[in-house]
């Protein structure tokens, strides 16, 4: 029989990529401090968010996630936060033009600060010292202080995400959002880009949509909608004391829900059956997502799937799979098959980025665009294969022209990774790789939709 839940029932299960912190006083203190501040997000927006999700699982939209692999406390600037989301707004116009889609845009942002590591020690020459695990927890600098675990970090994470989504409300609804100003950036940006040709029949489609609906009296003095947009906040619940000191409950159902983002995931590392990172999970009311490797197989995957969702709620769960683009073909098939045959609703999301890592003759670790390609071709192959949904798309990435993946129309090369890398954990997509990952993938779902048409009829 399964127990009964609280916030802090976790803490009676196994976890794993969590710190150790040597002083529990000061991790208590920061602990009742985030207890008593204001939630970040609302319940009522978790639940928005589900409802979107749902219409995903059925096919009637598409998800779009993408943002930082981690944030940092130095990279905290307004333009950042600016540019990112332009980029992803940018994104989902292309998207939405393309399947006749609406988009559900969910940033990996405002709290996405923790990360997990394949080895809880760094080693430089002759030194170890603890990973870094973002700096919610510890500091990128290779020295003892810094990679001791502060509790207090907690506090300043909470503070910057407060911050950015603040700012990423007044974007989503003070006009920033207008589509006719997305669809004008999305122009500027490809008079400047070696596609530009590829994709300009697209991009001039959409602006004749836009002029054929302004001459309809469809405007944003008219129709409100056209210059906001509905935007959602997402991490991995990495952090669990983090999550639990913003777990609230719900003054209108009673229920609980982590306050710290609409959406929370649990990562290919702590997904394990009887996880302390399952078992915080099940509780909290949001829409949750989870990764899923070549090391899960359908068994296990049903097994947490009843106990995450065992109510079966459409738009509760996302499948986020991260294969390799060698790999997808192969192996996502059986769960796909399962989870159709147990009746589970799923959205299907594809991360092309954590499977296709590699290192790089220069040194730095890089992702190759042409394999975050041939994964998402892969993810829609499957899916056109099995008769599911190919619902969504999973991306590290930045409104910066950063160098840190290679490849795509801008011709990023090994030797000039090292002009603008930036990231702190993984490498992203820049700003002109996300767009053209984008406009490549609005080419799959258009040949969907069709496909489904012709099934249809």
């Amino acid at each position: 029989m399964t127990q009964p839940w609280q916030p802090h029932s976790w803490r009676n299960h196994e976890a794993r990529h969590l710190p150790a912190y040597r002083d529990a006083a000061a991790l208590a203190a920061a602990e009742r401090e985030l207890g008593n501040y204001p939630p970040l997000v609302f319940a009522g927006e978790a639940r928005d968010l589900t409802r979107e999700l749902a219409r995903v699982v059925e096919g009637k939209a598409f998800l779009l996630q993408g943002g930082d692999c981690a944030e940092s406390f130095a990279e905290f600037h307004p333009n950042n936060i600016r540019d990112t989301f332009r980029v992803l707004l940018q994104m989902a116009v292309v998207l939405t033009f393309a399947s006749k889609l609406p988009v559900v845009k969910v940033g990996r942002m405002a709290g996405q600060f923790a990360k997990p590591r394949s080895s809880d020690i760094e080693v430089q020459g002759d030194v170890s010292l603890p990973s870094y695990y973002g700096d919610i927890i510890n500091d990128i600098a290779f020295d003892a202080a810094a990679r001791e675990p502060e509790p207090q970090r907690m506090v300043k994470a909470y503070s910057q995400s407060a911050a950015t989504l603040n700012l990423l409300r007044a974007f989503a609804n003070g006009g920033y959002a207008n589509l006719h100003q997305v669809n004008s950036w999305t122009h500027d940006f490809m008079g400047r880009s070696p596609w530009a040709k590829k994709y300009q029949e697209t991009a001039a489609r959409i602006s004749e949509a836009l002029a054929f609906m302004e001459a309809c009296g469809v405007t944003p003095e008219t129709v409100p909608a056209i210059k906001g947009t509905s935007f959602f906040t997402s991490h991995e619940a990495l952090l669990l004391p983090y999550e639990q000191a913003l777990t609230r409950q719900d003054s209108l159902t009673g229920g609980w829900y982590d306050t710290s983002a609409h959406f929370l995931w649990v990562g290919d590392r702590t997904r394990f059956e009887g996880s302390a990172h399952v078992e915080y999970l099940r509780g909290i009311g949001n829409p949750i997502g989870m990764k899923c490797g070549p090391s899960l197989e359908p068994d296990t995957l049903l097994r947490l799937l009843d106990t995450l969702n065992p109510g079966h709620v459409p738009g509760r769960m996302t499948l986020i799979t991260r294969y390799g683009h060698d790999k997808i073909e192969a192996g996502l098939p059986k769960l796909v098959r399962a989870v159709k045959a147990s009746g589970h609703p799923v959205v299907w999301s594809c991360d092309p980025m954590h499977g296709n890592v590699i290192k790089a003759a220069s040194g730095y670790k890089t992702r190759p665009f042409d394999r975050i390609l041939a994964e998402v071709r892969g993810f829609f192959a499957v899916h056109r294969a099995e008769g599911t949904h190919a619902g969504g798309i999973h991306a590290e990435m930045t409104g910066q022209n950063v160098t840190e993946c290679t490849g795509g129309a801008v011709a990023i090369t090994d030797e000039g990774l090292s002009d603008r890398y930036h990231t702190h954990c993984d490498p992203r997509l820049n700003a002109a790789q996300s767009l053209e990952l984008a406009f490549l993938l609005a080419e799959m779902l258009n040949q969907e939709m069709n496909e489904r048409a012709k099934v249809a009829a």
